[in-house]
């Protein structure tokens, strides 16, 4: 094998919203410690250092003095950078990689000074060429700057001037912490780890890349011990936060994985510090307060993450009883119905006006833990309610959910292998699986590829349709350009609403967001001609698409690629005629189409973080289970029982159960268990609801809804 084809192997999956690669990939390509010795070139070689990196010691401890009404809170988004720059993409790589031990970037890169070039070198893996090309391409759009974290910031003090105002007597400590900080480090989980690695100062080297061995480096301004600093949980701690609270925005609202991983890491930091100091201060993940993801996680093989595949053992544990309060307040339904209807269009009615409310999928393999579809589809219904609320003219039917392609099997494209294929727009954002399901997505109207979603509202008739992406709560390059880029390939960018008049706030070079194609990033060269980009093909008889290079396809390959033509991809077939850039033919899209405007800077989004914060503060917050139990037999029995956290302990309970369409009762006693025999013989589906009063007679209650009891045989 030649060198740059290992690393084109080796190298796959280094950046943002990608899958990672299976355990029986790396067994197959024999990659192990010993082959990549073989392969790569000595730190010495490359001018690196060639022994164990000396640093400075951590910033010293100071001994906490916890006071229950002195609390942290760390306000958890997704992150990414402010500008597009090499050491930027190096540090979201090792940040996104640090947190699963199974996987070979972890093993053989972060901690590796002999492997660091390898992460930007183009040559090395399509993945690389691929990010490098989109963001050069998006942040230029966008005047150079990302607003995300400018934006993030603006909700995090509007979050903490409401928690100031609270009558209570409490002091909040805010921070704020990213799944990916590539510019902002110190707000990475716990930084220490990826500078010192799993086993602790003074093991191996430690991962202080400059882009020395960088054909542009070193790196400007760069701090080799950038990540030798505390991190959101120990600045926190050494104000002395008796216990820590965690609020989570990464997806909008929704469990990820991606913020349990954040989760998991800043335990770690606690977790030492617990240790050192003999404190026992605990942390709670407001959105999954009941550690559903945690309870759910598999048991084998020991250590299990997504990147070995599905798992042996997977604890079976009901979404039914753990809520996620975030992902069900109305409030957050509120601000997108809101943004969705800025982007109506005044030229057509309510009636003949669609929504799509398109939203990434998960990491394939995390449904065995992860709910985050699940989640999406409580705050899609929320909105869709809101929606019809506001606008009763509007058709319920052309208010759908939509999601991204996967990899697929090929055939069909002229290949048998597991590849991204052009039906599948060649992406892989759309692993859409519900929790705990065999690969299942969301049913009714809520599983839609995007594509065929757009489809469908055309082939109704409607004349303006409103892209929102309720995952987003932030503008970022993705709201501004990306989904752009994927809307106007189906359906045109002269069908944009503000396609006439431009956008030059938002796009101050352009007035748009668009790219002559997208994929921007494949190759061009077919066959030493230039690809064909133009939908309907070349004047010079180069076809459109471009023929495919690979089988399986790479990122890369041409054959994935779509003109943004005027008037769309959708319902044109090249065989019945020339597309017209000046007017709709065959049944392409003749209405308009916008994005919605996200939540952004408004302080209710703000306001709406304190208030799950306080709830968190204050009270007892509950969850049910009965043994994972979704039915039984008139008859039989099931126990039911309440688990509470915080609150003042002295905790009352009281049960109450309803059938279908009929009103609460009180039934058992004050005990944190029920155990319930019916005896309706006949069967019924039935809401089981526990709520809790603490010490200060403050509340919480949960419900379970859809308890089917059958009839007894």
């Amino acid at each position: 094998m030649q060198q740059q084809d290992f690393f084109r192997n080796f190298f796959s999956l280094i950046f943002l919203v990608i899958t990672f690669l299976p355990i029986e990939w790396i067994q197959q390509n024999n990659l192990s410690a010993g082959i990549i010795s073989d392969h790569v070139q000595s730190a010495a070689e490359i001018g690196m250092p060639t022994g164990p990196v000396s640093s400075p010691a951590p910033s010293q401890k100071l001994i906490p003095h916890p006071s229950d009404s002195h609390i942290g809170v760390i306000y958890v988004i997704h992150g990414g950078m402010d500008t597009n720059a090499p050491q930027y993409m190096f540090d979201a790589a090792v940040q996104q990689f640090s947190y699963d031990p199974n996987h070979s970037v972890y093993k053989f890169v972060i901690w590796n000074p002999a492997n660091w070039p390898m992460v930007l070198d183009t040559d090395a893996t399509e993945f690389t060429a691929k990010f490098l090309k989109m963001y050069d391409f998006s942040y230029e759009r966008i005047g150079g700057t990302d607003p995300y974290q400018s934006i993030s910031d603006k909700q995090l003090a509007e979050m903490k001037a409401q928690l100031d105002k609270n009558p209570y007597g409490i002091t909040f400590e805010v921070e704020w912490a990213g799944y990916m900080a590539a510019d902002h480090v110190d707000h990475y989980a716990y930084p220490r780890f990826i500078y010192y690695g799993p086993d602790g100062p003074d093991v191996g080297y430690n991962c202080n890349y400059c882009g020395e061995a960088e054909p542009d480096g070193p790196w400007p301004d760069c701090d080799p011990n950038r990540h030798n600093v505390d991190g959101p949980v120990e600045r926190l701690l050494k104000k002395g936060v008796s216990r820590i609270i965690m609020v989570d925005l990464t997806v909008g609202g929704p469990r990820f994985s991606k913020t349990y991983d954040v989760v998991k890491m800043t335990r770690r930091a606690l977790d030492l510090w617990n240790a050192d100091y003999g404190t026992s201060i605990p942390l709670l993940w407001v959105n999954d307060y009941s550690n559903l993801m945690g309870r759910s996680y598999p048991t084998e093989p020991e250590g299990w993450t997504s990147s070995l595949g599905l798992p042996a053992i997977d604890q079976h544990i009901s979404l039914n009883g753990s809520p996620n309060t975030v992902a069900e307040d109305s409030e957050i339904a509120q601000l997108h119905a809101e943004g969705i209807e800025a982007s109506f269009s005044p030229a057509v009615s309510d009636a003949n006006t669609g929504v799509i409310l398109f939203n990434h999928g998960l990491f394939n393999n995390k449904e065995v833990f992860d709910p985050k579809i699940n989640d999406t589809l409580i705050i899609n219904k929320n909105i869709k309610a809101q929606l019809l609320r506001r606008h009763p003219r509007m058709n319920p039917d052309n208010i759908i959910g939509g999601y991204g392609g996967i990899e697929e099997e090929g055939s069909d494209e002229g290949c048998s292998s597991l590849e991204r294929t052009r039906k599948m727009r060649g992406e892989t954002y759309g692993y859409a699986w519900l929790y705990e399901t065999a690969k299942q997505m969301p049913g009714d109207e809520w599983g839609f590829r995007i594509w065929d979603g757009l489809e469908y509202l055309k082939s109704r008739g409607v004349k303006h349709i409103v892209i929102a992406f309720p995952q987003v709560v932030t503008d970022s390059a993705l709201s501004l350009v990306e989904i752009y880029n994927q809307i106007g390939r189906e359906i045109g960018v002269k069908t944009w609403l503000k396609y006439g008049e431009g956008d030059f706030l938002t796009y101050p070079e352009t007035g748009n967001p668009f790219a002559d194609y997208w994929g921007i990033w494949v190759e061009t060269d077919c066959g030493g001609v230039p690809c064909c980009f133009v939908m309907g093909g070349c004047d010079d008889g180069r076809p459109y698409p471009p023929p495919r290079l690979n089988c399986p396809r790479n990122d890369l390959d041409p054959s994935l690629a779509f003109d943004l033509s005027s008037y769309g991809n959708l319902g044109y077939d090249p065989t019945l005629g020339a597309p017209d850039e000046n007017k709709p033919v065959q049944d392409q899209y003749t209405g308009t189409w916008a994005l919605w405007s996200p939540p952004n800077d408004d302080p209710r989004l703000g306001k709406l973080l304190a208030k799950h914060v306080m709830n968190a503060a204050l009270k007892p917050m509950v969850y049910i289970t009965n043994g994972e139990i979704e039915g039984i037999q008139a008859g039989q029995s099931v126990t039911w029982e309440a688990h509470v956290t915080g609150g003042k302990p002295g905790y009352t309970y009281q049960w109450s159960i309803k059938k279908e369409k009929s009103c609460w009762s009180s039934v058992g006693k004050n005990s944190p268990t029920w155990t319930w025999t019916p005896r309706n013989r006949k069967g019924d589906t039935y809401s089981i609801r526990c709520k809790v009063k603490d010490a200060r007679k403050r509340s919480g209650q949960v419900t379970w809804e859809g308890f089917v009891v059958s009839p007894k045989l």
